[in-house]
């Protein structure tokens, strides 16, 4: 399994393009032929990124601005990108944004927003992409998880869950789809230097910032984010964790137990 290769009629969706991450795996994907439709809310910077990428690669591409974590709004996408005379064949799933702090002093609505955007909209747009997958035997799915969700984190309990449950649907639908040519990923990044942490206002708790509290050789950037995970949907890998360090951090705590892990987290959270 690889990726489709690109046709005059064939898109690669990509949600959250218009910064990050998003922007980076987009440029991956165009620098390899393939069109683009990109989505997001911040409707101005998609149109100057599909002109920007159009231009530099010679590929269709398409900006559509979209509020994902609104069903009604998600639901009316596939429509909207048939219209344009496109089949989506790569489906890239990165929209998000993260909450912290004690959840108890949380707001609700903001907390069912996280879950709607990392877990409703992924599952829906997979649903409403993967039966055309199936039945054109190709395809090739990338779900952008976290490190956070290999574990629980205090003082981020909403996103570690949310990031937790795209890590584990992935590695499900990885083996069910394997057989109809299809590829599913999860990229588990870990910090990333976007300015994803500004707007998330994230902080740990005593006013640290979340940049302070994670030592800088286990960032990565977007790019090298992007790079890994569209290699990984050219071999087919079921997770990819790039960065060595991360690699090695996330390998050698995996069969700690949380009882041993929750109360360090819950301290590094807390600002030490």
């Amino acid at each position: 399994m690889s990726l489709p290769e690109p046709s005059a009629t064939s898109a690669a969706l990509v949600t959250g393009a218009s910064a990050g991450i998003g922007t980076e795996i987009a440029r991956e994907l165009a620098a390899r032929g393939h069109g683009l439709v990109l989505v997001a809310r911040r409707r101005p910077r998609l149109d100057e990124l599909a002109k920007e990428l159009s231009d530099e690669f010679g590929i269709r591409a398409e900006a559509l601005g979209c509020d994902l974590a609104k069903a009604a709004a998600r639901n009316r996408l596939p429509g909207r990108i048939e219209s344009l005379g496109l089949d989506v064949e790569i489906l890239v799933n990165n929209a998000g944004f993260a909450t912290n702090g004690p959840f108890s002093e949380s707001e609700t609505e903001r907390e069912l927003e996280q879950v709607r955007l990392l877990v409703e909209a992924p599952v829906g747009l997979i649903s409403a992409f993967a039966p055309g997958m199936v039945k054109r035997g190709r395809g090739a799915i990338l779900n952008v998880s976290s490190t956070a969700g290999m574990q629980p984190l205090p003082y981020s309990a909403g996103y570690s869950a949310a990031k937790s449950y795209v890590l584990t649907f992935s590695e499900a639908i990885h083996q069910e789809l394997r057989g109809h040519g299809i590829t599913v990923t999860a990229l588990c990044p870990g910090p990333v230097a976007t300015d994803f942490w500004e707007i998330s206002g994230w902080q740990v708790q005593g006013g640290q910032t979340f940049e302070r509290a994670v030592p800088r050789p286990a960032w990565i950037t977007p790019q090298e984010a992007a790079r890994a995970g569209v290699r990984g949907l050219e071999k087919g890998s079921r997770v990819v964790v790039p960065g060595l360090q991360v690699r090695a951090a996330m390998e050698a705590v995996r069969y700690v137990p949380h009882a041993v892990k929750l109360p360090a987290i819950e301290w590094l959270m807390r600002g030490r």
